[in-house]
C-alpha cells in the first residue's frame, strides 16, 4: 500500500538484501532471524517494482528539502553498520518483551538514533501496546455510521500535508483513509470529537501502516500519551504545557524570557503547535518523524527538550527581533536550519536539563493557580450580587420618607423571621428523617445473619450517630442564634414604637440599627442554609455507604443476569433461524399461489374464447335464418317450425353458456361480456304479442384478440305470427339488427 512507503527513508534494493544473506551471516544468525530477513528481502523486491511508491518517497524528499540519502546510495549495498542495525532491530522485534523489560536503556539509545523505516510500523505499535486491540474489530462498523464532525473533517483534509504526494490530490486514496480514521475516532470519543491538528498525527501514522492499525495506534496515543487532554474543547492540558515550558525558559534562558515579556510574545504564539502536532507542522517531515520515534517511547518530554534546544540554538537572533520578526523566524528560518537533519537538534535536546519532579511540582502550582482563579471568579460574582442588593437597599432607604413604607419594611423583616423559623422546622424534619433512617438501618442490620454485613452496618451506624450528634450541635447553635434574633427583634419593635416622635438624628440611628438587624437576619439565614447543606452532605455520605453495599450485592446479581443474557442470546439466535425458515416457506407458498392464480386466469381466458366461438355460431345461425327468409325457402307454415328449431338450438347454446359460467365459479371481478339478445315479436294494428322465451342477456366479450377493443351486439327480432292469415303480410317480418361502433344496420324481410 502506498501509505506504507511514503516516508523519507531510503529503500534498500535487491542487491542490498543479497548482502544481508551472504554466506558469512547465516553462521551467526538464528533461524528466526533468517526468516525475518527473508521477509524483508521480499518486501524490498516488491517496493522496487512499485514505481508509485518510489515517486512518493522522492516527492517526500523534495518537499522536506532534506539530504538524508542520495539517489545513488539507494541502489548501493548497505554498509556493515546498516546490516548490523537491521539484524539488531529484527532481534528486538522477535524478543520484544524481554528487551522492553531487561534492556530498556539500550532500547532507548536505539530509538533516539532512529527506527529503520521498515521496522517503524511494527515498533510503533509495540511501543504503545496497540497490537491486538479489541476496537480494531469495530473499525468497519464505525465507518458505516454518521459522525457530526464529517463536514469539519472534510474541510481540513486538504490542509493536511498539502505538498505530500499521498495527500495532495483531491479525493485521493490518502485523503479518503485519513477521513475514515478521523471519522471513526470522532465516533469513539464524542467528548473530543475532532480537533484541528490531530489530522497531522494520523497522516504520519498512515504513511507507515494501514488505516486499521493507524486507528488503533491513534486511540492509544490519545488515551496514554496526554493527547486526549490536549485536544479536549477546554484544552486545559495545553495551558499546563505552556506554563511548564514558560517556567523552563525562565530558568534556563532568563534573558530570552525577559525579552519575550517585553515584547508581549506569549509562549502559546509559537509553541502551541509544537505540542499539538509534535512538530509535524513546524519542522521538515524527516526531522519530525525522528522526534516522533522518541515521542512514542518517552512521551511529551521530548517536546519540552527539543523546544528548549531550538530556543537555545536561536537565542542570539531572537533577542534582537521584535514580535513580528520572531514570528517570521519561527515560521521560516528555523525549518531551514533543520534541513541538514535531526541529529544536531536531538543531540542538543538531550543536553537540556529536564527534572520530572519539578515538572510535577509545576503541574501542582498550575492546578492551584487555576483553582484560585475559579474561586476568585466565584467570589467576584458573589460580591457583585451583594453589591447589587446593597445598592437596592440604599435606594430604598433614601426613598423611605413616609411611615407607610416603614411599615412595609417592618413587615418584610417579619417575613424574614418567619422564613428563618420555617428553615429551623425543616432542619428538625430532616433530623427526624435521619433518625427514622437510622432505625430502618438497625432493623435491616438485625435481619442480616451474615457477620461481615453486621460489622459493616455497625460501622455505618456509628458513623451515622456521629453525624447525628454533629447535626444536633449545629441545630442547638442555630436555635441560639434564632433566640438572639428574637431578642433583637423585640428591642427593635420597642424602638420603632416611638420613632416618629424622636428627632431626625435618632431616626437615622434607628435606620442604621434596622439595617444591622436585616444584615444579622441574612447572616442567620445564610448560616441556616449552610447547616442545611452540611446536613444534606452527611445524609448523602450515609447513602453513599449504603449504596456501596447495595452495589456489591448488585454485582453478584449482575453476573447471574449476564449468564441469563447469554442463555437468552442463544435462544434468540435459534428463534432467528426459525424465523428465517418460516419466511422462506412463506415465500415459497406465495410463489405457488401466484402460479395457481395464473393458471386460473389462463383457464378463464380459454372459457372466454369458447364463449366467443359460441357467440359466432349464434350469429351464423341468425344470418342463415335471415338468408333463408330472403330466398323464399321458408313458407308461412314452415317458418314457425324453423323458428322453433332455432329456438331449440339457441336453448342448447344457452345451456352450454350457463355451464361455462358455472365453471368460472364466482370470479366476479372479471369483466362481463356483451350480450346476445334474441326477441320474438308478433305485432298487429293495435296490440303486440311477446314470445314466452326469455331474453338471452349478460354475455360480454372483452377478448384480447380483438384489436379495436370495442364490443358489438347482434339482435334478431323475428316478428312471425302463428296464424294462417295471408292478408296481413306486413305483420310478418324477420329483422336482423347489428349495432357496431354506434351505427345501426338492419335487414328486414
Amino acid at each position: 500500500m502506498a501509505s506504507q512507503v511514503a516516508t523519507p527513508m531510503s529503500l534498500p534494493t535487491s542487491s542490498s538484501s543479497t548482502s544481508l544473506s551472504s554466506p558469512s551471516s547465516p553462521a551467526q544468525l538464528s533461524p528466526d532471524e533468517l526468516e525475518l530477513l527473508a521477509k524483508l528481502d521480499e518486501q524490498n523486491r516488491l517496493l522496487e517494482t512499485d514505481s508509485k511508491s518510489l515517486r512518493s518517497v522522492n516527492g517526500s524528499r523534495r518537499n522536506s528539502g532534506s539530504s538524508l540519502v542520495s539517489s545513488s546510495s539507494a541502489s548501493s549495498n548497505l554498509s556493515h553498520l546498516e546490516e548490523d542495525t537491521w539484524i539488531l532491530w529484527g532481534r528486538i522485534v522477535n524478543e520484544w518483551e524481554d528487551v522492553r523489560k531487561k534492556k530498556e536503556k539500550q532500547l532507548k539509545d536505539l530509538v533516539r538514533k532512529g527506527i529503520p523505516h521498515h521496522f517503524r510500523a511494527i515498533v510503533w505499535q509495540l511501543l504503545c501496546n496497540a497490537q491486538n486491540m479489541p476496537i480494531k474489530d469495530q473499525y468497519s462498523e464505525l465507518l458505516k455510521m454518521t459522525s457530526p464532525c464529517e463536514k469539519l473533517i472534510r474541510r481540513d483534509i486538504a490542509r493536511t500535508y498539502p505538498e505530500h504526494d499521498f495527500f495532495k490530490e483531491k479525493d485521493s486514496s490518502g485523503q479518503e483513509v485519513l477521513f475514515n480514521v478521523m471519522k471513526a475516532y470522532s465516533l469513539v470519543d464524542r467528548e473530543v470529537g475532532y480537533c484541528q491538528g490531530s489530522a497531522f498525527i494520523v497522516g504520519l501514522l498512515l504513511m507507515q501502516m494501514p488505516e486499521e492499525e493507524a486507528f488503533c495506534v491513534f486511540v492509544k496515543l490519545m488515551q496514554d500519551y496526554r493527547l486526549r487532554e490536549l485536544f479536549k474543547p477546554s484544552m486545559a492540558e495545553l495551558g499546563l504545557c505552556m506554563y511548564q515550558f514558560e517556567c523552563m525558559i525562565q530558568e534556563h534562558l532568563p534573558d530570552l524570557h525577559v525579552h519575550f515579556q517585553a515584547q508581549s510574545f506569549h509562549t502559546s504564539m509559537y509553541a502551541s503547535s509544537w505540542f499539538l502536532t509534535i512538530f509535524l507542522t513546524s519542522f521538515p517531515l524527516p526531522v519530525a518523524t525522528r522526534i516522533f520515534d522518541i515521542f512514542m517511547l518517552e512521551g511529551l518530554e521530548i517536546v519540552f527538550r527539543v523546544g528548549l534546544a531550538i530556543l537555545e540554538m536561536n537565542l542570539t537572533e531572537l533577542i534582537q527581533l521584535d514580535m513580528e520578526g520572531m514570528l517570521q523566524h519561527f515560521q521560516k528560518v528555523i525549518p531551514r536550519q533543520l534541513d541538514s537533519g535531526p541529529d544536531k537538534v536531538i543531540q542538543a535536546a538531550y543536553q537540556v536539563k529536564y527534572n520530572a519532579k519539578k515538572m510535577k511540582k509545576l503541574e501542582k502550582e498550575y492546578t492551584t493557580i487555576k483553582s484560585k482563579e475559579m474561586e476568585e471568579q466565584v467570589e467576584i460574582k458573589r460580591l457583585r450580587n451583594e453589591n447589587r442588593l446593597l445598592k437596592q437597599r440604599i435606594d430604598t432607604l433614601e426613598k423611605k420618607g413616609n411611615p407607610r413604607y416603614t411599615e412595609d419594611f417592618i413587615l418584610q423583616l417579619e417575613r424574614e423571621l418567619v422564613q428563618a423559623r420555617l428553615k429551623e422546622a425543616e432542619s428538625q424534619c430532616a433530623l427526624k428523617e435521619m433518625q427514622d433512617k437510622i432505625l430502618d438501618m438497625e432493623r435491616r442490620n438485625m435481619s442480616l445473619p451474615d457477620d461481615i454485613n453486621v460489622v459493616r452496618l455497625q460501622e455505618e451506624l456509628i458513623g451515622v450517630k456521629l453525624r447525628e450528634a454533629e447535626a444536633l450541635t449545629g441545630l442547638k447553635e442555630l436555635r441560639q442564634q434564632v433566640r438572639g434574633l428574637e431578642e433583637h427583634w423585640q428591642r427593635h419593635l420597642a424602638r420603632t414604637a416611638g420613632r416618629w416622635k424622636d428627632s431626625p438624628r435618632k431616626n437615622t440611628l434607628s435606620e442604621l440599627q434596622d439595617e444591622l438587624m436585616s444584615v444579622r437576619l441574612r447572616e442567620a439565614e445564610a448560616q441556616a442554609e449552610l447547616r442545611e447543606t452540611r446536613q444534606r452532605m452527611l445524609e448523602l455520605e450515609t447513602q453513599n455507604q449504603i449504596h456501596g453495599n447495595h452495589l456489591r450485592r448488585a454485582e453478584q446479581e449482575g453476573r447471574s443476569l449476564q449468564e441469563r443474557v447469554q442463555t437468552l442470546t442463544a435462544q434468540n439466535k435459534g428463534l432467528l433461524v426459525q424465523l428465517q425458515d418460516i419466511k422462506r416457506k412463506q415465500a415459497e407458498i406465495e410463489c405457488k399461489s401466484k402460479e395457481e392464480v395464473m393458471a386460473v386466469r389462463l383457464r378463464e381466458a380459454d372459457n372466454i374464447a369458447a364463449m366467443a366461438e359460441l357467440q359466432q355460431q349464434i350469429s351464423e345461425l341468425e344470418i342463415q335464418k335471415e338468408e333463408g327468409k330472403v330466398q323464399g325457402q321458408l313458407n308461412r307454415t314452415d317458418s314457425s317450425q324453423y323458428i322453433r328449431d332455432l329456438k331449440d338450438q339457441i336453448g342448447e347454446l344457452k345451456h352450454e353458456i350457463r355451464c361455462l359460467k358455472g365453471q368460472r365459479g364466482g370470479l366476479a371481478s372479471q369483466p362481463t361480456f356483451d350480450g346476445i339478445h334474441i326477441v320474438n315479436h308478433y305485432a298487429t294494428d293495435n296490440e303486440s304479442y311477446h314470445s314466452s322465451d326469455d331474453d338471452i342477456t349478460a354475455l360480454q366479450d372483452h377478448h384480447q384478440r380483438r384489436s379495436d377493443g370495442n364490443s358489438s351486439r347482434i339482435r334478431l327480432h323475428p316478428n312471425l305470427g302463428d296464424t294462417d292469415s295471408e292478408g296481413e303480410e306486413d305483420g310478418e317480418a324477420l329483422r336482423l339488427t347489428v349495432p357496431s361502433n354506434g351505427s345501426h344496420k338492419s335487414t328486414t324481410v
